[in-house]
């Protein structure tokens, strides 16, 4: 699992980079995002930082968590995954947030991350 959270990394920031086709379209043309339905534009900004934030993270932790299980690397992975795509609904209809759905999906993928992390530093320090 160590191996495969860089990939996944490099994939991420591929998809935030990626995206910043979009973000030149909020500051240039932002009437051709409205045509699709996205009149939240600070959203396509804030999934374009998430992503390539999340890759780095990916990148960081799949370098070091030589001594962090396979299960508690799942929790950060995913959290990663999920978080930037937390963004994207936002962008088209900010009021999604206010749904129960929308808030549980948020609130597990934020725990799982931050858990993820914590687990991972305090596996690293026991084997430091």
């Amino acid at each position: 699992m160590r191996d495969l959270l860089p990939v996944i990394g490099l994939w991420s920031l591929a998809v935030g980079a990626l995206s910043g086709f979009a973000m030149v379209l909020v500051v240039d043309k932002p009437q051709y995002l409205n045509k699709v339905g996205i009149t939240h534009h600070r959203r396509v900004f804030q999934t374009h930082l998430d992503w390539i934030l999340m890759g780095l993270l990916l990148i960081a932790v799949g370098l070091v968590a030589t001594d962090t299980p396979a299960w508690v690397l799942a929790l950060v992975t995913i959290g990663a995954i999920v978080n930037p795509l937390l963004f994207v609904p936002l962008a088209f209809e900010e009021k999604i947030q206010e749904t129960l759905a929308y808030r549980a999906v948020s609130g597990v993928s934020f725990v799982l991350l931050s858990a993820g992390l914590v687990a991972v530093a305090v596996a690293q320090t026991i084997a430091y």
